[in-house]
């Protein structure tokens, strides 16, 4: 027995990968958890394991008192019976006795086998937390083996990830059996030991695929500033080459597109937009923008808002499918984006210029018509005198001047509704959209402080 006690100890540890002086402390505790529940938890003992017959040695400890002192036979021995065992013992000495631990019986030796088996478990547990925590951001492949939650349990060989139905591509089925790579994006210590989380729709499974697939991006050469996505569906991301012989976009597409194709098989054919990053935002965002051509772009670095004109056939480019194209550039670059055509943004500046001069007809600040919601020339129009002379707290003069300024604006302004078709503007914050706002005027300077900038430009540069 004692053979194969040695034997099965080092076959764990060397399976399994567990310390083997961690295991011998474990073995030794279990052993003595199982000697106090059997005789008393009062005793004093040592146990102690011998690697090499692999014995198992079990003494009890008595301090030598008198022999009318004995309180506790547990922890004290008399004088006369300690000499007994040892003719040069004196009082206050320690003696040990050996214990059989044939004697435990069946119940003992079930719960020390018990104890074993749990410890050698949480050993091995944190073993492979230890492992895996300092994996997070590496990509790893596994076998899918069930459905847990809605999600996928996938082995990973030494243990078992989870991935959640959130981290998966929209329309990407699995079967039992099926091979799958994915990102770590976290490891948790649970009850019944660490919980591996796995992402394919996270923008950094992205950025880990450019790493394995682009030599020039995980040495650095190359750098991804950022990654926006519409899993399973389209992605935009924006590089930047920190050599000047290195273009960014050739380099992540490679060679008759080998490397960027590589990219786009693993995610099943989502389309990917090469994006060159730049610190002007407005260079930016016409690259993020492509393949919608831009003529200008109106910069609000207070409001970190970006009035974009495009021509009146570009709008459905600029927005793409469901809106999809501009929400991306908007989370790629952090800046709310707001998309006019070329007409209607004329149109809103001219009815803009219009309240401007009415407002100063009446001397009434314009902040006070838009407030009061007066947003049109059509608005003021359709307004009462006692209306005006209420909402405004301007007298009757003024609103007779108000008149004769609305009627001879009016014809020089267009002030109906867009035309029926496509829409002529668009807004993208993100994932969400943005309350309207005042539009600027088209012909106002670029000044530096609170006023926007109006940066002209033509298409960015764009790479699939």
């Amino acid at each position: 027995m004692n053979h194969e006690l040695k034997k099965a100890i080092e076959t764990i540890c060397k399976d399994r990968g567990l310390d083997k002086d961690m295991l011998v402390d474990t073995l030794e505790e279990a052993v003595r958890i199982s000697v106090l529940r059997r005789f008393s938890d009062d005793m004093d003992i040592e146990v102690n394991y011998k690697e090499e017959t692999g014995d198992i040695e079990v003494y009890q400890f008595k301090v030598v008192v008198e022999d009318d002192d004995v309180s506790n036979p547990e922890r004290e021995i008399a004088l006369a019976d300690a000499m007994r065992h040892d003719p040069n013992v004196q009082l206050d000495d320690e003696v040990g006795f050996r214990v059989k631990v044939e004697d435990l019986g069946r119940i003992a030796a079930q719960s020390a086998k018990q104890v074993i088996i749990q410890r050698m478990r949480d050993a091995e547990q944190e073993i492979i937390y230890e492992e895996y925590k300092d994996r997070v951001g590496e990509i790893v492949s596994g076998i899918v083996q069930r459905r847990d939650k809605g999600g996928w349990v996938v082995n990973l060989g030494r243990t078992e990830a989870i991935l959640p139905r959130e981290e998966q591509i929209p329309r990407e089925h699995f079967k039992r059996g099926d091979r799958v790579q994915a990102i770590i994006i976290s490891v948790r210590k649970e009850g019944r030991g660490p919980q591996v989380v796995i992402s394919r729709a996270g923008e950094s499974y992205m950025t880990a695929l450019f790493k394995r697939e682009v030599p020039e991006v995980d040495d650095g050469v190359v750098q991804i500033m950022s990654v926006a996505r519409d899993p399973g569906s389209r992605a935009k991301v924006a590089v930047l080459s920190r050599e000047r012989d290195v273009d960014p976009v050739g380099a992540c597409v490679g060679v008759r597109g080998s490397r960027i194709q590589n990219i786009v098989q693993e995610l099943h054919g989502e389309r990917i937009d090469i994006v060159v990053w730049s610190t002007e935002i407005a260079t930016y965002a016409r690259n993020a923008l492509a393949p919608a051509l831009v003529l200008r772009i109106v910069v609000d670095d207070d409001e970190r808002l970006l009035e974009v004109i495009v021509p009146d056939d570009q709008l459905t480019n600029a927005i793409g499918r469901k809106g999809q194209n501009v929400k991306l550039a908007a989370t790629l670059l952090g800046w709310k984006i707001d998309i006019y055509t070329e007409t209607r943004y004329s149109e809103a500046n001219a009815i803009g210029r219009g309240l401007e001069q009415l407002a100063s007809v009446i001397e009434v600040p314009l902040e006070t018509l838009l407030d009061a919601g007066y947003t049109s020339l059509a608005s003021l129009q359709e307004a009462g005198d006692e209306e005006l002379s209420q909402k405004l707290g301007i007298a009757p003069a003024r609103i007779t001047d108000l008149r004769a300024a609305i009627s001879f604006l009016a014809p020089n302004i267009q002030t109906d509704a867009a035309p029926e078709g496509a829409p002529e503007t668009a807004k993208a914050e993100g994932e969400s959209a943005k309350a309207p706002k005042e539009t600027p005027a088209e012909d106002a300077p670029a000044t530096e402080g609170d006023a926007p900038r109006e940066v002209p430009g033509e298409g960015g540069t764009h790479g699939e």
